[in-house]
């Protein structure tokens, strides 16, 4: 791996880092056994991604900061977590098991919905972080990330081998993304508009001709059987409902012109709406199965890196800032209460 290459890695990476909010995280690399530092602040700092686990809402970002809420995200808890590291993303397969990754190449799980983690991989000689992480079931899971890092658990995350092998890849560019489609398989995306797909549970992949060049930070599957969106740079949005096959553009155009904010996280909420946010206060919905969008701008013009939707309609917002509750339409809603 060059030093050019290493060098490149701040401009490229994708899934909002710290960055790619126009901020830098300062993080540097701590002990093993370094736990994040309990704040009354932490729900202000900058937070990457936000899950459901059942009913309970988390929430994942720097200096290892994990918190949860059992009330719809009006009050937090701040979890115990073995790392100071940025934390990039995190999956819950059901209410009580979740992983979480980051920096230092870790991994992070959780058996009791977020309260409390333990450290499962961590890889220091990487040099680079892991960017998304997904299960297919309590055993089998993949992560990405930085250089083309594909790792692979059968065992619940209590082993993780390097499988990057299994992708035509051989410039190692950077995986910012993977996720689950319906009835069709496992998708990833990344630098340079490269894409991945996989009928087989991840053991062979196909790489996918894509129609834009520019970096794609995440995938998100639809309600509909092989249907997916890919997002990325200055607002590009791509729809397939063939798992990859064939695309079509989808047009973003706000009161201001065309959107050309980049496109930083997705959610699918429980009554089947996407929605979709990205750095300049963009809040995308789409109650259509991803077809069309309503675009909202928040009027604060805020870096927003991740979302989850809410039981009422409205949805869960982070990125610079903290935690953003918003109604439908990502408009403020009161503030909330954080308990360390």
């Amino acid at each position: 791996m060059t030093q050019a290459r290493r060098a490149a890695w701040p401009l490229a990476a994708g899934a909002m880092l710290a960055l790619a909010l126009g901020m830098a995280s300062g993080v540097q690399a701590a002990p093993a056994d370094e736990y994040s530092t309990e704040s009354a602040k932490a729900s202000q700092s900058l937070l990457i991604d936000a899950v459901h686990a059942g009913k309970r809402l988390v929430v994942v970002g720097d200096r290892g900061h994990i918190l949860f809420s059992d009330d719809q995200g009006h009050t937090w808890t701040q979890a115990r977590v073995p790392t100071r590291q940025l934390l990039t993303a995190v999956f819950f397969l059901d209410d009580k098991r979740g992983w979480a990754v980051g920096h230092d190449a870790q991994i992070l799980a959780s058996t009791d919905g977020g309260a409390t983690w333990t450290k499962q991989f961590e890889d220091l000689a990487r040099e680079a972080p892991l960017l998304d992480i997904t299960f297919l079931d309590a055993q089998h899971g993949f992560a990405v990330g930085a250089y083309g890092a594909l790792l692979e658990t059968r065992d619940g995350g209590q082993h993780w081998q390097d499988v990057a092998e299994r992708l035509d890849n051989p410039d190692q560019l950077h995986l910012n993304g993977i996720n689950k489609v319906r009835d069709a398989g496992l998708f990833i995306v990344g630098e340079q508009g490269g894409m991945f797909r996989s009928s087989d549970d991840g053991q062979t992949w196909d790489s996918v001709q894509g129609p834009y060049e520019g970096s794609l930070f995440g995938v998100i599957g639809t309600a509909q059987a092989n249907t997916l969106l890919v997002y990325g740079l200055r607002g590009n949005l791509f729809r397939s409902g063939d798992f990859g096959d064939t695309w079509q553009p989808i047009a973003l155009t706000a009161a201001r012109g065309t959107l050309e904010f980049g496109l930083a996280g997705a959610t699918l909420a429980d009554d089947g709406s996407l929605i979709l946010v990205g750095n300049g206060g963009s809040v995308l919905r789409s109650d259509d199965d991803g077809q069309t969008f309503s675009i909202y701008n928040r009027s604060d013009r805020i870096a927003l890196a991740g979302v989850s939707g809410l039981a009422d309609g409205g949805m869960l917002l982070v990125g610079q800032g903290g935690i953003h509750l918003a109604d439908a339409k990502g408009a403020d809603q009161p503030a909330q209460e954080v308990r360390p």
